[in-house]
């Protein structure tokens, strides 16, 4: 509205100028000539100057018009806003923790996976409520996005992953999220976070399909967002994992484990053997580190280590 009324008294200003102009180019001509040749000039001039000024007044006011009309059709609308975070997976073991973390720091969440909201017999917590749940097949982004209008959303945080055989390990590690970067890329998001895993050295028929698929995932977000895209490599990540309607205390081993190699930093940079001497991480370290990497423009793009998370994950 400021802009369109600063329109109109620009064109009202030159309106008059144009006007004050006119009529001094019609005094001038009258002067310029002698005798009755000039009053001649003078009285027939004054009808051409009156019509003349009419038709300047009217071409200028449906110039204003136009260029009102102009503005207004070029006028941007109001660009939505962009405070949602996505989180895909989000009812898995880290995903659960991710939404839980970015509720705590009062974020609109909404999650997507296959099942989509999670089981009332499985997490009753009131968190839940809380985010929106929304079932949808990461392998096609174009079914999901009417259902979650990327466009609002700030960043996305990708917990997609699995095990199985390395043709169903290359499609869910790699495929899966290569699709979703893709879609967050192309929709405008400016921060990926994914959630890859530490590669212990295992020879290469070992898990194949899993390290590869999050290798693919991890060159194509480095790729599409060199300025946005943070990768996690975390190791074994603790916590109370909930299968099914069972709650395993993986604690019980990761907690010692994570006290017994949380001073071995240097012997975890030993060719080999290192990456077997890095510690766990408990999962509400990786949640928060992932959520930080997601909102925080001060975490710089690229991988972020076991070390790097739990420095971010644990203050």
């Amino acid at each position: 509205m400021a802009a369109r009324t600063r329109i109109k008294q620009g064109l009202l200003q030159t309106l008059v100028h144009q006007l004050c102009h006119s009529s001094s180019y019609y005094s001038a001509s009258v002067v310029a000539r002698s005798g009755a040749s000039a009053t001649r000039v003078s009285s027939s001039a004054a009808a051409p100057a009156s019509s003349s000024a009419s038709s300047t007044l009217g071409s200028s006011i449906q110039s204003e018009k136009t260029v009102v009309e102009a503005a207004q059709a070029v006028e941007p609308k109001a660009a939505l806003e962009r405070s949602k975070l996505l989180v895909l997976g989000g009812n898995g073991f880290v995903g659960t923790h991710a939404c839980q973390e970015a509720l705590s720091r009062h974020l609109p969440v909404v999650s997507m996976s296959r099942s989509g909201r999670p089981a009332a017999t499985v997490h009753d917590d009131p968190w839940i409520n809380n985010v929106t749940w929304v079932r949808g097949d990461i392998f096609h982004p174009e079914r999901w996005k009417d259902t979650i209008p990327l466009e609002e959303v700030s960043a996305v945080i990708s917990c997609v992953g699995g095990f199985g055989s390395d043709e169903q390990m290359l499609k869910i590690n790699g495929e899966a999220n290569i699709a979703a970067i893709n879609a967050a890329s192309n929709s405008g998001v400016k921060r990926f976070v994914f959630i890859s895993a530490l590669d212990y050295g295992l020879p290469s028929f070992v898990l194949r399909g899993y390290y590869k698929g999050k290798k693919s995932a991890e060159e194509e977000l480095l790729r599409k967002f060199p300025y946005g895209g943070v990768i996690l490599r975390p190791g074994f990540i603790y916590g109370n994992r909930q299968v099914g309607s069972l709650k395993i205390p993986l604690s019980a081993i990761g907690a010692p484990l994570e006290m017994l190699l949380k001073n071995a930093k240097p012997a975890s940079r030993l060719p080999l053997v290192g990456n077997f001497l890095m510690p766990p991480v408990k999962v509400t370290s990786v949640a928060r580190a992932a959520v930080r990497s997601a909102i925080d423009n001060a975490v710089p793009p690229g991988v972020l280590d076991v070390w790097s998370i739990k420095r971010l994950g644990d203050h």
